[in-house]
């Protein structure tokens, strides 16, 4: 299909912006390939000639049918670029009050910074024995999917948790460790999801720092190694860390001794 018959009149697209990072707008004068002007409506109605070209901007993202914004799945989308998702994320997470979305294999998960109630014992019920995609995504399916494999395939599986600093992977983690101690449950009553969390505070203690988009930044990795016995019931656990920073700060720069910005913030050793 040529740009022509992409980028005609009513067609809806994104557009870059200093606020909003992206905003919607539509298509009110077919474009012709070559030309350096997009001629464009935003929502509001304000009228915007989209400057277009080599030396300008590319010509703007599409944007998806209505009927597809809100999937559970990101690879239903007719178009996945950023602005895409970043719009699907959004109504999820604000008209659905939904944090989960699926990319694929991934699960992407947004930090609502409060307490839901989806992680009691009756979801974990809800989940377990479950294909990843006969229920709505959450962290439990992702775990129940593992611990399936490794039932199935008798293969050691791995959960990858990732994300920027405050994004909740501590969370995240400990909440698949309570999908394994639940459905796999114990060789004894001991509480494994308890006993490795209850390391956490000491390796903040020496591995973490505050930075300015976290007060309790881990400044290190975590591998969490759970072990199943052969009827998969959990035997044990053990946490290594990897990417521990070298460079650690240590005390604050009074700043009355220099005015220069990298002196006003804190000195590493």
């Amino acid at each position: 299909m040529s740009v022509n018959e992409l980028f005609t009149k009513l067609t809806r697209v994104w557009v870059p912006d200093p606020d909003d990072v992206w905003k919607a707008a539509e298509i009110t004068r077919d474009y012709k390939e070559g030309e350096a002007v997009l001629h464009l409506q935003l929502e509001d109605g304000t009228p915007l000639e989209y400057q277009v070209g080599p030396k300008a901007n590319a010509l703007p993202f599409l944007r998806n049918p209505d009927i597809l914004v809100g999937e559970n799945d990101l690879t239903a989308l007719s178009y996945l670029h950023e602005p895409a998702v970043l719009h699907n994320l959004r109504v999820r997470f604000l008209e659905s009050n939904n944090i989960y979305t699926y990319c694929g294999i991934v699960l992407v998960a947004i930090n609502p910074y409060e307490q839901l109630q989806i992680y009691g014992e009756e979801v974990i019920t809800a989940y377990s024995g479950q294909n990843m995609g006969d229920m709505d995504p959450h962290i439990f399916a992702v775990a129940e999917e593992a611990y399936k494999q490794m039932a199935r395939d008798e293969k050691n599986q791995s959960i990858i948790v990732s994300g920027e600093s405050g994004a909740g992977k501590t969370v995240s983690a400990k909440y698949a460790m309570r999908y394994f101690a639940t459905v796999g449950g114990s060789s004894s009553d001991a509480n494994v999801e308890e006993k490795v969390l209850a390391s956490n505070p000491i390796m903040e203690a020496i591995g973490n720092a505050k930075t300015t988009r976290n007060d309790n930044s881990s400044r290190f990795g975590k591998y969490i190694q759970i072990g199943f016995s052969r009827h998969y019931h959990i035997i044990g656990a053990n946490m290594r860390t990897y990417l521990l920073e070298k460079s650690r700060v240590v005390f604050q720069v009074s700043s009355s001794h220099c005015s220069a910005p990298c002196c006003r913030s804190t000195t590493a050793a």
